[in-house]
């Protein structure tokens, strides 16, 4: 498996689509910063390491039992990277989603990169 950032959105996307409440995704650094974000933006409710199987389990929020997440899309790809300015930062759905852009000073949303004055890779949009 090339692409672990993907895996686990697919993994939590797949999870959304059957209604389940917990997901186990792989446990890597730029997973769990992911993850970090989207706890803090609200569209997941927590995530748990599990020491005995090296994984992270994901909390999925359901709201009215309608998933927060519709949509999980990876942006930047192993063979072709994608790069953004503080100024070519835009608002995913009109404000409803976020970005996720891994910057030098860590993985955060779009709009706190942007008000930090940063740019990064995009890694992907979430909605």
């Amino acid at each position: 498996m090339n692409d672990l950032i993907a895996d686990m959105l697919a993994r939590i996307q797949n999870a959304i689509m059957r209604n389940k409440e917990f997901v186990p995704v792989l446990n890597t650094n730029i997973n769990r910063d992911i993850l970090k974000v989207l706890k803090k933006e609200e569209m997941i409710k927590d995530f748990k390491l599990n020491e005995d199987s090296g994984t992270v389990d994901v909390e999925l929020l359901y709201e009215n039992k309608e998933p927060v997440i519709s949509k999980l899309q990876r942006v930047s790809k192993p063979g072709q990277r994608i790069y953004v300015t503080k100024k070519e930062i835009k608002p995913i759905m009109n404000g409803r989603g976020i970005s996720i852009i891994s910057t030098s000073q860590g993985v955060m949303s779009g709009s706190v990169a942007k008000s930090k004055d940063l740019g990064g890779e995009f890694i992907c949009k979430v909605w």
